[in-house]
């Protein structure tokens, strides 16, 4: 089971260049039945990594484009009047596919944004008196722009917090840009890469199931435990760390980084996890959950540099 996702990431690859990070983040993400966030500039294969991935998988895929003038009904459907019958027929939104792209998320206003945090949170839509239940296999890919934010509306902390990941993608370097060039060039000649055969549904279950069982000892416990009370209590590790953070990350944080760290470890093959598990996917996992003081944003301290400082204060086991 692991070399059929080990295809897919090499298809991901070969279909996303200098991506690295991002493609192994769709992978993370579900393998550990979360969601996934964003954040880069314009035209780096955000778009088409998640349609890579709907390739890759047997999956309904759908891509929902943001805007301020989107509708809640626009995401979740609506009910329809049938004349023929005299009765109201429920018709689905886009919602109701298996692998969500949510095209530039902060541009939708509170409305749109409470409908799709219902989604993320539940696996479920209310329309009326109504309540719908979403497909088992179930995963949004927002993305947003970080470079304009005019027309745009900050994410409530709470969507926030229901990301599993949030990534950041910057530029491809000289040599991945001309890689790029012949890539789209053999496309439009039809030499596109050949794609592997498609991961069932049941087998990506199966894999969650797999990831969830593999051996995490105790002190590895105690660790992400630990790590995620830095976040909340700074002053008892570091004093720069009481300065910096304002609010820590909550539970949904320890369950994240305890399922990413298994599913990385689950994605290389072992039968248990390992602190540099825990540690590649902290920056991510812990990204969009915490809020900085005054004091950080007037040093320029990035949230990053706040996670960086977490993991050299943290022993070990």
């Amino acid at each position: 089971m692991v070399n059929a996702f080990s295809a897919l990431k090499t298809y991901l690859d070969s279909q996303v260049l200098g991506q690295p990070e991002l493609t192994e983040g769709i992978l993370l993400a579900l393998l550990a039945n979360g969601h996934l966030l964003v954040e880069g500039p314009p035209g780096l294969a955000k778009t088409r990594a998640v349609n890579a991935l709907a390739h890759g998988v047997e999956a309904e895929f759908h891509r929902v484009q943001f805007t301020p003038d989107l509708l809640p009904a626009d995401l979740t459907g609506t009910d329809i009047y049938r004349p023929e019958t005299g009765q109201f027929e429920f018709q689905s939104g886009p919602l109701f596919h298996h692998i969500i792209l949510a095209d530039e998320i902060n541009r939708a206003p509170a409305k749109v944004q409470s409908a799709l945090l219902e989604a993320m949170a539940e696996k479920q839509i209310t329309v009326g008196r109504t309540t719908y239940q979403l497909p088992e296999l179930f995963l949004v890919m927002a993305t947003q722009n970080p470079l304009e934010q005019e027309g745009t509306y900050p994410l409530p902390e709470a969507q926030l917090d229901r990301f599993l990941l949030h990534l950041k993608v910057d530029y491809p370097n000289a040599e991945t840009e001309r890689q790029i060039l012949r890539l789209t060039r053999n496309e439009a000649m039809n030499k596109a890469p050949e794609q592997p055969p498609a991961i069932s549904q049941q087998d990506i279950f199966n894999a969650r199931q797999a990831a969830l069982q593999l051996h995490l000892a105790e002190s590895l416990e105690d660790y992400i435990v630990q790590l995620i009370m830095a976040t909340r209590n700074g002053a008892a590790y570091s004093t720069k760390l009481a300065s910096w953070v304002s609010y820590g990350a909550s539970p949904r944080a320890s369950i994240a980084l305890e399922r990413c760290a298994r599913a990385k470890a689950w994605l290389a093959d072992r039968d248990f996890v390992t602190p540099d598990d825990i540690q590649a996917v902290f920056h991510n996992v812990l990204r969009h959950r915490l809020i900085l003081t005054y004091t950080a944003e007037a040093e320029g301290i990035t949230t990053d540099d706040v996670l960086t400082e977490i993991l050299n204060c943290v022993p070990v086991p």
